[in-house]
């Protein structure tokens, strides 16, 4: 079968091509940010403008876009909407069986403050969740967690989506740093290091942040003991372990050190006033009752087995046994025979496209068996429990819609060169291209929705073009990863999840405007890093670094 060679000035003006190249990302951000559509319309329409671009503009044969929508429904089944699934199924467990009322009992005996629950649960337990399997889990648990603990269903889904930046480049037990030195062939210990030295700082000022976005000024400054304590514990735990161990648990170790660090902390450290929203403030509240250890360890029991099965999953023993069980097949029509380019590519690189049918293997599965194994241990019969699997299923509909669409959108703009086109794009910066490369990565996790994606996408462009303007290409590339981590809050499956997870369904629109601000001004604080990186403080920059 004939072969397809990407090209990335179709229209034969720079500016036109990457204008056009736009359109379906732009078009699904209007839909959804402006035009308020339903975010499984808003995706069905750009993946339509998506496939006519690719067809029209871009002349990808037919068959070749088909083969990259395909390829991108079968990962958005497997590995993002099944993760969600499972996510959303063990909360609805603890809410059938009515252990919620302990958890959120047992959350207060540490703190009734609002603005420490949300590090303890969005930042902290979040990180560890990112850590473990990434996906959906991270936001679609806390968020529901917390809406369970009576905050606001919208505010949840900001603050849980900003929660889950920090964590994101070492997310999956390390997926983003082996993707990324995969592509770019540098060492995996350099680039870890290097990303361990941009985002700590970023890191241990997330938890005023995202305190912030809950409460004014004065209120956020009365909780700075906490949020500093928060900050510093994740973020210092997160150099230590990216620098010196390894890549594959540093969210893990991170998330739980600084849920450790601050439960203690919560403990001897009270905020004074303790702060509830205005409209718990008005209400009397009923006398705490007091839970036993092993009530307490019963009803988080859902939650710890989330943990301990994708943690499991992520082990290389189980992981090599699970994906020996893995059906493979190559793409027809589509498996090597686009070809990536120069400047994309130093050499001409054909793209593989396998089907992966790693039912077992996904991190999704992990979750459902947790929450098989949960449903008895909450006291409710099997049957019962598949039950409040068969609602769950049927509540997320219309969100499996959308995150089907999205992830089609994302492969066919991937197969046909569109993304290579947005990158190529902000590659004739210059001096400033250490915050622009910086911004590539973002985009790239706001169409993938993955860290790994995006650095599988852009990490070698990132490389060619810091080597051509005489940067560092560990710390571009590194950029590439941290950058993207910014890009998570606003990918469209992102919002999805969130808006699920907190039951604001049809709110993907007000939520991305949200955001979107954060996610900008974030992305804009990890550029500066790398620019004085790159220009004052190349020394920081990791090389022929070894973990112990």
């Amino acid at each position: 079968m004939q072969t397809w060679t990407q090209t990335y000035d179709p229209l034969g003006n720079v500016t036109l091509s990457t204008l056009v190249s736009a359109i379906p990302i732009t078009l699904l951000f209007y839909l959804l940010a402006i035009r308020k559509t339903a975010a499984h319309l808003a995706a069905l329409y750009s993946l339509l403008a998506c496939a006519a671009v690719a067809l029209f503009v871009f002349r990808m044969p037919p068959h070749m876009v088909a083969g990259a929508a395909a390829h991108g429904a079968v990962y958005a089944i497997v590995w993002i909407a099944w993760v969600l699934i499972g996510a959303v199924f063990v909360y609805d467990l603890t809410v059938e069986s009515g252990h919620f009322e302990t958890i959120k009992g047992s959350i207060g005996a540490l703190t009734d403050d609002r603005r420490l629950q949300l590090l303890l649960i969005a930042f902290a337990f979040g990180a560890v969740l990112e850590g473990a399997g990434g996906g959906g889990a991270p936001v679609a648990v806390t968020a529901s967690m917390m809406i369970g603990l009576g905050f606001r269903p919208f505010e949840t889904a900001v603050v849980c989506l900003m929660a889950n930046t920090a964590p994101v480049a070492w997310g999956g037990m390390g997926n983003p740093v082996r993707a990324l030195s995969a592509v770019t062939g540098l060492p995996e210990s350099d680039l870890s290091a290097t990303m361990g030295r941009i985002l700590p700082p970023i890191a241990a000022i997330l938890p005023f942040w995202l305190v912030r976005t809950q409460v004014g000024w004065k209120e956020t400054f009365r909780a700075w003991p906490g949020c500093l304590v928060a900050g510093l514990s994740f973020g210092g735990i997160q150099f230590l372990w990216s620098n010196y161990i390894d890549a594959s648990l540093v969210d893990i170790v991170s998330g739980m050190g600084a849920l450790v660090t601050c439960a203690v902390f919560f403990k001897i450290w009270k905020p004074n006033p303790v702060f509830r929203f205005p409209e718990e403030r008005d209400t009397v509240q009923a006398a705490k009752k007091v839970y036993t250890t092993g009530q307490v360890f019963h009803a988080w029991s859902p939650f710890l087995l989330i943990a301990a099965f994708v943690v499991l999953w992520g082990l290389p023993a189980v992981k090599n046994a699970v994906a020996a069980t893995s059906l493979k097949m190559p793409v027809p029509g589509l498996h090597e025979m686009v070809i990536r380019t120069a400047p994309v590519v130093t050499a001409d690189v054909r793209e593989p496209a396998i089907f992966g049918f790693d039912w077992l293997a996904s991190v999704g599965t992990a979750t459902f068996f947790a929450g098989l194994v949960a449903g008895p241990v909450l006291g409710l019969s099997l049957l019962t429990t598949l039950r409040v699997f068969r609602r769950t299923l049927y509540r997320m509909r219309y969100s499996f819609l959308a995150i089907l669409c999205m992830i089609c959108l994302a492969y066919v703009t991937r197969y046909c060169g569109m993304d290579a086109v947005m990158g190529l794009a902000m590659t004739h910066t210059g001096f400033l291209y250490p915050i622009f490369g910086t911004f590539i990565g973002w985009l790239g996790v706001a169409l993938s929705g993955t860290d790994a994606g995006s650095n599988a996408l852009f990490g070698n462009l990132q490389v060619v073009t810091a080597t051509k303007l005489g940067l560092n290409p560990v710390l571009m590339a590194a950029a590439n990863s941290t950058g993207g981590v910014m890009g998570k809050m606003v990918g469209a499956q992102s919002l999805i999840i969130a808006c699920v997870a907190a039951g604001i369904e049809g709110k993907e629109g007000d939520l991305f405007r949200a955001v979107f601000k954060h996610g900008l001004a974030l992305a804009l604080l990890i550029g500066l890093i790398v620019t004085l990186y790159a220009y004052a403080l190349p020394q920081v920059v990791a090389q022929n670094h070894v973990f112990w």
